[in-house]
């Protein structure tokens, strides 16, 4: 049997931009996804704190603090919005019992206040 877990997160990421125009995705700086654990086209659920919104995309890498919605995902958020990106995956039961999982905090300019491994 395997679990969904959440593998890891980046919480109170600030939306700089959207694109409506370009083909999906969200742009995150390459530095958060790499302390996040998070790998180019991976999927990711984005949960919008500002309205409710959640739906799900995959990673492209940004620029220096971009978190940035594109396609259709640019209708779900407005610049300035605080999200939530999450990241799940398959663990074995083994691997259940002791992953543990990697939350990056934001301040409002998207530089990490603080890693957390839970």
């Amino acid at each position: 049997m395997h679990k969904i877990m959440l593998k890891s997160k980046i919480h109170g990421a600030t939306v700089t931009g959207s694109d409506l125009n370009y083909e999906g995705s969200i742009a995150i700086d390459k530095e958060l996804c790499a302390k996040a654990d998070l790998a180019e086209f991976e999927k990711v659920e984005i949960y919008n704190i500002n309205n409710g919104n959640r739906f799900s995309t995959y990673v492209i890498y940004g620029s220096k603090n971009e978190i940035s919605l594109n396609g259709a995902a640019a209708r779900l958020v407005h610049a300035g919005d605080k999200i939530i990106i999450a990241c799940y995956a398959l663990f074995d039961k083994e691997e259940a019992e002791t992953h543990r999982p990697i939350v990056v905090l934001l301040d409002d300019n998207n530089f990490i206040k603080e890693i957390i491994v839970k």
